[in-house]
């Protein structure tokens, strides 16, 4: 392999010696993933500032046989964004393209470049009247490449779709080091296989995005936002039904969350509150939104007096302003990041048949805690589209590493439980490292070996983000 000055002096070269960082200090915040499950290894952090440069970039390390990972905000959860300790790669950042483009209300489109963040893109559509719809709990931080690569799913997939749905034309970098323009802002374009679905999702195993066309949509004049409590993942399902039946196709958001996740938000999240009177089992976060703000809230309002008298809601709240909404919001966005606090988390993102999630949940749950006796769960998240994150806090004073070596048996019997129910192991965070030698065990055989030509075909070196999906 190419020796380190060869490589440092070839790289800076092509994007200026500034943008080539080798310090251990400066490469640190690139190598290690947030809930600390990755800590990895880079030659250098290499940061180009346009397609081209990014393109001259790979076509170096491809003539040198050096390893790439593609990086964007460096948010993902299952390792795909970190170099594997001993690998030689260099880290290949989209920070500086950053650039929206265009913003187009007429078509409903806009192009980004890949290192923008998804609020940056967010506050751009919304300067234009516009709404891009994908939200999740790192959309500060968070760029739309890795949204793209990871095929991100997030608590709007009700309504609008995964980011599959979201994008309708990219710019990439392929393993050869050349520069595919497929900024289409086309609706239909019937000709011939799709390259924008191919990338999407791959976690630049693939090919580097460097920018996109995304669709827009109206922005929304009025939301009504609700907490209901019940007391059970059946009664939640039953509501979420009167919701699409009588909110007439204004549901855009019905997030799921337990009595403890709600515990360990109040008790972690300076700021929170009690969003009801008294405890209750379950809870739910519901929102409509359209153009019609007294509309919404009297449909919000006869639903749950429906469900009232079906015994469905113990307790509900209609969020009355700005500030309680986002009260109301930050219950179930802080629900990832503060699981830490109570020690180890062992997490699972899976998803289910809808009408199969209170049945996963209770099988899930009484086989973990026959598993390991005392331990937490805190199953939460997007029952609209049967995606939830099955996640375990460790027993109250056990310690966490002991708690953690459980980590791959608990994974076994929740995957065993999905698999049963024709579900998925990963349902929106992508496979990365995590999760690479799950697939052979749940992915149809002759679905992975089409996988395998294909990676084969466009990376025969196996240079592009190495050991990551397959």
């Amino acid at each position: 392999m190419i020796d380190d000055r060869t490589l440092i002096d070839g790289l800076s070269a092509l994007v200026g010696p500034s943008r080539v960082m080798t310090a251990e200090a400066d490469k640190a915040p690139h190598l290690r993933e947030w809930r600390d499950l990755f800590k990895g290894e880079a030659r250098a952090v290499v940061k180009p500032a346009s397609a081209a440069e990014m393109a001259a970039c790979v076509r170096f390390c491809v003539e040198h046989g050096v390893p790439m990972v593609p990086q964007g905000g460096n948010t993902g959860l299952v390792g795909g964004q970190i170099p594997p300790p001993g690998s030689g790669a260099v880290i290949l950042s989209t920070a500086r393209m950053n650039a929206i483009r265009e913003v187009d209300p007429v078509s409903d489109t806009m192009v980004v470049e890949a290192g923008a963040t998804l609020a940056a893109v967010q506050a751009a559509a919304e300067a234009q009247g516009r709404l891009f719809p994908l939200s999740l709990a790192s959309e500060g931080s968070c760029t739309i490449g890795g949204n793209i690569a990871t095929n991100a799913g997030g608590t709007a997939v009700l309504a609008y779709g995964n980011t599959r749905e979201l994008v309708l034309g990219l710019e990439a970098v392929l393993p050869d080091g050349s520069i595919w323009n497929g900024l289409s802002r086309l609706r239909k374009d019937n000709t011939g296989y799709d390259l924008r679905g191919l990338l999407i999702g791959a976690e630049g195993t693939l090919g580097i995005v460097t920018a996109a066309v995304l669709k827009l949509f109206p922005l929304p004049a009025a939301r009504s936002t609700l907490i209901c409590g019940l007391e059970s993942v059946e009664a939640a399902l039953a509501l979420m039904a009167r919701f699409k039946a009588g909110a007439a196709g204004t549901l855009t958001t019905f997030e799921l969350m337990p009595r403890f996740g709600i515990e360990v938000v109040l008790r972690h999240s300076p700021g929170t509150r009690e969003p009801l009177e008294g405890a209750c089992p379950w809870y739910v976060l519901a929102e409509t939104s359209g153009g019609d703000g007294a509309a919404l809230e009297a449909a919000s309002a006869a639903i749950l007096e429906a469900a009232f008298e079906a015994g469905e809601v113990i307790d509900a709240a209609i969020a009355t302003s700005s500030a309680q909404r986002q009260a109301f919001w930050r219950l179930r966005e802080a629900m990832s990041e503060v699981q830490r606090l109570e020690g180890g988390s062992i997490k699972h993102d899976v998803s289910v048949p809808v009408a199969d999630v209170p049945r996963f949940i209770a099988a899930a749950s009484a086989a973990v805690t026959a598993f390991l006796p005392g331990c937490r769960p805190l199953p939460f998240g997007h029952l609209g589209d049967g995606n939830i994150h099955f996640n375990v806090s460790q027993p109250v004073g056990m310690d966490r590493e002991a708690f953690l070596v459980h980590w791959n048996a608990m994974n076994t019997l929740v995957h065993g439980i999905v698999a049963d129910m024709s579900g998925s192991v990963s349902a929106e965070h992508g496979i990365g490292r995590l999760k690479r030698d799950l697939l052979p065990a749940v992915k149809d055989p002759a679905a992975l070996a089409v996988m395998r030509a294909i990676k084969q075909a466009l990376d025969p070196q196996g240079l592009m983000n190495p050991g990551a999906v397959v």
